[in-house]
């Protein structure tokens, strides 16, 4: 325990007290105990001043234990606990003196906003993750690569029904882009894709996962097999006929960057969409076109080179390509049947095969040879005329008579036992005489 005249030194301060001891006892000068201990001679002569009048406590600083001349004032502190309390309680001193400047207009540093939660007991202190062994090196241009996925999560807070985010990150620059949509499918993923395409333009390849969206779950046929393919769904389908590369992750932890996007978004991006009051998928992708953006220039960084692999969509048909596509055979009457519908195909063809498209818009185009022909649908299918079958008269049955031929039967069937030759001759059996009596 230490004694009433005890002080309280810090190492820094134990190893200038040590040099100044040195410099006091004479075999040191001022000049090489400055040097060592990186003071100015001036610094060093004034502390030695201190420390000849004042004794070993000279050398502790004079602001110690006092509160400093440029501390916060203690009734903005008590305002910025009490707004977290109240509408900023599960975000991190982060995304809280962000919303602190954007929306009440007031800037204070992200340390002395955790320091002050910590001391009201608002926030505790996160233990940090090991740090991975190995990370894969982002590719070097935009472009080059983007790595897609769907993220189901309670994005509205039970405000709103149910949605997945599709969302998009290019892997050399982390610029994001995504929409919300009611489910995970093709038709969300062809929508998104296209709207991407539309703003940044087509990539040179796409990292995706095993869903059945993006990689068919079919056996590969005997065709497959000889061409060394395997079966494509119709997403993969129509990135081929894009020239996009389709690149499959085998596990969640290799497209770890739109994962880790995935985590930052259901926390930050949920809180920006509850202080807004979003409850719709609608208001949630209108709110999207300005927020994406500012958090893409918030955490994007530069690219290690600086070209833009997106080819421009000029002269390809978005729309004939991002759709599902279904051959069907044409009947002898000229109609095909899709989705138990029949339709009328109004031109005349001489094949048996056409392609139909169902468009993201919802509506339907078929195809013969890459021509689009004329159809209308049959709302009423043709009732078969139901035939009465030919009128005959019931006639009288016929009985042979006795000599007739059907009734000779050469092996006819022997009736008595002397006629059956594998029988045995029981003898007769003995008569009984009755005796009258009396």
């Amino acid at each position: 325990m230490a004694g009433e005249d005890s002080i309280m030194l810090r190492q820094r301060e134990l190893k200038r007290l040590h040099m100044i001891h040195k410099v006091l006892e004479g075999t040191l000068t001022q000049a090489e105990a400055a040097a060592l201990i990186s003071l100015t001679d001036r610094q060093l002569r004034r502390i030695v001043k201190r420390i000849r009048k004042e004794g070993d406590a000279g050398i502790c600083h004079k602001a110690r234990g006092k509160p400093s001349n440029r501390r916060l004032p203690l009734k903005l502190k008590k305002r910025i606990v009490r707004l977290y309390q109240k509408t900023y309680t599960d975000f991190g001193p982060t995304l809280f003196t962000e919303k602190l400047e954007e929306r009440e207009g007031i800037v204070i540093s992200r340390e002395t906003a955790r320091a002050w939660l910590m001391e009201e007991g608002a926030w505790k202190k996160h233990r940090r993750r090991k740090e991975h062994r190995q990370w894969r090196e982002r590719k070097d241009r935009f472009g080059e690569m983007v790595q897609m996925d769907g993220s189901h999560h309670d994005w509205f807070e039970g405000r709103g029904p149910a949605c997945v985010f599709m969302g998009y990150i290019d892997d050399a620059t982390g610029r994001v882009y995504g929409r919300f949509y009611g489910y995970e499918g093709t038709i969300p993923a062809m929508d998104s894709f296209t709207r991407y395409i539309k703003k940044y333009g087509l990539p040179m390849a796409i990292y995706l996962d095993k869903h059945t969206t993006y990689k068919s779950p079919a056996q590969p046929t005997l065709e497959d097999e000889l061409n060394g393919t395997e079966p494509l769904s119709e997403f993969g389908r129509a990135l081929g006929e894009l020239g996009v590369e389709l690149i499959h992750a085998h596990s969640p932890q290799a497209k770890g960057r739109i994962e880790r996007l995935f985590n930052t978004l259901q926390d930050r991006l949920v809180k920006e969409m509850r202080l807004e009051g979003i409850s719709t998928i609608e208001e949630a992708n209108a709110f999207l076109v300005s927020y994406l953006p500012r958090y893409s220039r918030r955490f994007a960084v530069p690219p290690k080179k600086k070209e833009n692999l997106h080819r421009s969509p000029e002269g390809l048909d978005l729309d004939a390509v991002l759709c599902m596509k279904t051959e069907r055979t044409l009947r002898n009457d000229n109609t095909i049947q899709h989705e138990r519908k029949l339709y009328q195909i109004e031109d005349r063809l001489r094949t048996k095969k056409v392609m139909v498209e169902e468009r993201i818009d919802g509506t339907m185009r078929i195809r013969c040879n890459g021509v689009c022909v004329s159809f209308h649908e049959i709302m009423q299918r043709p009732v078969r005329e139901q035939k009465e079958p030919p009128f005959c008269s019931r006639s009288t049955a016929h009985t042979p008579p006795a000599d007739h031929p059907w009734r000779r039967r050469p092996n006819k069937r022997p009736t008595t036992p002397e006629h059956c030759g594998n029988m045995e001759k029981v003898p007769p059996l003995p008569h009984s005489h009755s005796t009258a009596t009396g």
